[in-house]
């Protein structure tokens, strides 16, 4: 490794062997360098420091070989590499990236959006005598990162930040030299930072969904589109989908006759098959005498799919708002601050339906595989809610190896009868107690 001294004056840095040198400030980078006592000197194509230094280095084999003809041809091909870099001013990156045939093709607008406003803030982030795209360094991207931890967002949104960049960033690698600086791994957070953040969405308990459907055929609580919005409640509910999927529904996907809905999931593109409960039949028999055809909340769908002038959807939100002033009749609290978190983080929202689903299941004993096939994914949320069970199943496991049976259900049981029939005269409760448990 060569030795490095810079002269901030004259823009300088020695290496071990020739110069590299600037002749004005902000101008392109130079290779002086001696064969045989004459001086030679190539452009290196780049205002960038970093970049130079790596040509320049390069390029030292060659120079310090002793073949004149060697280092003409390696100098004429390092000249004819840097001319195939194009030029990209900083103002032009958006620009070129979104007419590039090797863009990212977000599904959403929101998604597509949120690309160009990364990639703004990062520029925000520059020093201002940086003007091309190829004059960005390791550097100036360690910088971004670091300014994202201190904006106390989350883990992921620090991490999709720097993915977005990165495929930016390859997506143009035709406008510079040397690697994406988003590949660096020390950019993006662990999820172990979050270790310490313990909230989570919770689930509604069964008392909680009773007084939102009390508080949805109350008719002093005042919600746009009341009726429809009582129907989007309880088929998340009773099938455990996603708001979207709820709003978004189509009578062509509810077989009433064979009481079943056909879910085609927005998120994951999966389809599942429900059967339909009698609660859910109710509600959607008297939804079915409103609207025959098309959406079965035609209102909240149009709603949801509410666009801005960019084209970015802002129903979701508008629904979401809507949903969340029946849950708000609950009186509870539904979103905690977080520490280190700019934004509160919801605790009980819709997506709270989805966790009570699965959470009523496990206590059912529903198979755990059921559930997977109704939600439409085999969850975090799952997961969850049958972990107890195979705790149970662990401890039955763990006794019945060690000759200690006596938690287990069939033990209590048989405790149970024993005790009813040591009772000189049992009230006709407890005999009744007694012919389920025999049975």
């Amino acid at each position: 490794m060569g030795k490095r001294k810079m002269d901030s004056d004259l823009h300088r840095i020695k290496l071990e062997t020739g110069t590299v040198y600037q002749t004005s400030k902000g101008g392109n980078y130079y290779f002086r360098y001696q064969v045989k006592g004459e001086r030679k000197c190539v452009s290196l194509k780049t205002a960038n420091q970093e970049e130079a230094i790596r040509k320049a280095k390069a390029l030292l084999p060659t120079v310090q070989a002793t073949n004149l003809e060697v280092i003409a041809t390696h100098v004429k091909v390092a000249r004819k590499l840097a001319a195939q870099t194009k030029s990209l001013p900083i103002s032009q990156i958006w620009e070129t990236y979104s007419t590039h045939p090797q863009r990212a093709l977000p599904a959403t607008m929101r998604e597509q959006l949120a690309y160009e406003a990364t990639l703004a803030e990062f520029i925000g982030t520059l020093d201002r005598r940086i003007k091309q795209f190829s004059q960005i360094t390791e550097a100036d991207v360690i910088k971004f990162a670091d300014n994202l931890r201190t904006t106390q967002i989350s883990v992921s949104t620090h991490n999709r930040k720097i993915v977005r960049l990165r495929k930016i960033f390859n997506t143009l690698k035709e406008y510079r030299d040397g690697e994406n600086p988003f590949d660096l791994k020390v950019l993006k957070r662990k999820e172990r930072e979050e270790q310490g953040v313990t909230v989570r969405r919770l689930a509604f308990t069964r008392e909680q969904e009773e007084q939102l459907r009390e508080i949805l055929d109350d008719p002093q609580v005042k919600i746009l589109n009341k009726e429809e919005i009582k129907v989007v409640f309880y088929i998340g509910m009773y099938t455990g989908q996603r708001l979207k999927d709820c709003a978004l529904l189509q009578w062509q996907n509810v077989d009433l006759v064979h009481q079943r809905i056909n879910v085609t999931q927005y998120k994951t593109g999966q389809s599942v098959t429900i059967p339909i409960a009698k609660p859910l039949y109710e509600i959607l028999l008297e939804a079915k005498e409103r609207q025959v055809d098309g959406y079965v909340n035609p209102q909240v769908a149009k709603r949801y799919k509410q666009k801005d002038s960019r084209g970015k959807c802002i129903g979701d939100n508008l629904v979401n708002v809507d949903v969340m002033r029946v849950i708000n009749h609950l009186g509870v609290e539904t979103s905690v601050a977080v520490e280190g978190r700019k934004r509160k983080t919801t605790v009980l929202g819709f997506h709270s339906l989805r966790h009570s689903f699965a959470s009523f299941c496990a206590e059912a004993g529903v198979p755990k595989s059921a559930v997977v096939s109704i939600l439409g994914a085999n969850s975090e949320i799952v997961d969850a809610f049958y972990v107890h069970i195979g705790e149970d199943v662990q401890r039955y496991a763990v006794e019945a190896i060690s000759g200690s049976a006596e938690s287990t259900p069939v033990a209590r049981i048989k405790r149970a009868l024993e005790y009813i029939s040591s009772i000189p005269e049992p009230s006709a409760e407890l005999l009744a107690v007694e012919k389920i448990l025999k049975n």
